[in-house]
Formats: C-alpha cells, sequence, structure tokens
C-alpha cells in the first residue's frame, strides 16, 4: 500500500510519521485490496489543547473512506482515525461479501 503522509504549517519529525505509517498499514490486516493512502496532519490555530488533527483518507478499487479527527496531540488522533476506518473497512467487507 502506498502510503502519502503531509504536514500542514509544521513539520512532522521522523518519528510521528512512522506512527502514522505503521498505524495506517494495520488498515491492511482488515482489508486486502486497499490501494494507497493519503494522510494529512495540521495544527489548528484554536484556543484549545485539541488542536492536533489527522485526516486520513483510504483509496480502494472504486470507492474511498475518509476520518477525520482532532485530539491532544497526532498520536490520540492517528489512533483514532485509523480506528473509525477499521470499522468502515470492515463494514463494507461485510457489504462486498452478502452481495
Amino acid at each position: 500500500m502506498d502510503i502519502k503522509i503531509q504536514s500542514v504549517n509544521f513539520d512532522a519529525d521522523k518519528k510521528l510519521v512512522a506512527f502514522v505509517e505503521e498505524r495506517v498499514g494495520k488498515l491492511e490486516q482488515y482489508f486486502d485490496n486497499i490501494v494507497g493512502a493519503e494522510s494529512f496532519l495540521k495544527v489548528e490555530k484554536s484556543e484549545s489543547f485539541e488542536n492536533k488533527t489527522v485526516e486520513i483518507k483510504i483509496l480502494l478499487p472504486g470507492k474511498e473512506i475518509f476520518a477525520k479527527k482532532q485530539c491532544k496531540s497526532f498520536e490520540e488522533a492517528a489512533d483514532e482515525s485509523v480506528e473509525a476506518l477499521r470499522r468502515q473497512l470492515v463494514k463494507y467487507k461485510e457489504k462486498l461479501h452478502s452481495k
């Protein structure tokens, strides 16, 4: 799977990029036919502590699934986004097998 990670308004360090790649890569356990993934890491300019946003788009043959989460840290936001995508992949896979 081809994983592209872009950081907006800041430079992501190697540990953060590796963390996101590892988490997104684990989604292949739930669905074999993932074409690629795009991830955007953003720091929102807000007064709250929860200003780290992670958006992940998974590309499937003929379909895209998307999750966006905002948390206190990028790691937490990435975990929540990947969990949301995992649920969507499982649901999509069940839908495909029921046809």
